[in-house]
């Protein structure tokens, strides 16, 4: 397993988020959603990584080689197949309760070194199988 630690671009945007969040309270957006995406080289194979991590197979197909996780009103994460620009994305999901998710992960064989402090929130980074990055963040009150 490759070692991990937070680095100053996923700390900044952990902050980003938090600030975005803090600035949009009571403002009306002109976005409605956001769909993050993966790129992997192997479709089959990051269905069933995916499929794990999110605890469901996927809630659309909308073209060959495209699949999408819807995990609220708005947001959602595609994962596509496009071998030539695999494992360069990474997304980061806002979570209830992290060391829930932490347990359950490994458990289910998702490797990751647990959970660490990153821009006032605690993370936990995980590798899909191509190396894009899936970090999962928790508020620390």
């Amino acid at each position: 397993m490759i070692p991990l630690t937070a680095d100053a671009e996923e700390l900044a945007v952990l902050q980003w988020m938090s600030k975005l969040t803090t600035s949009l309270s009571g403002v009306r957006s002109m976005f409605s959603g956001l769909l993050g995406n993966c790129t992997v080289s192997d479709l089959q194979r990051a269905e069933s990584w995916y499929t794990q991590l999110f605890a469901r197979d996927p809630d659309r197909r909308p073209m060959d080689g495209l699949l999408e996780w819807h995990l609220g009103p708005g947001f959602g994460i595609q994962v596509w197949c496009e071998p030539q620009r695999s494992g360069h994305s990474t997304v980061v999901l806002e979570v209830s309760d992290l060391p829930e998710q932490a347990q359950r992960l490994v458990q289910l064989g998702i490797e990751h070194q647990g959970l660490q402090p990153g821009g006032g929130a605690q993370i936990l980074q995980l590798v899909d199988p191509d190396g894009n990055r899936v970090v999962l963040s928790s508020v620390v009150a």
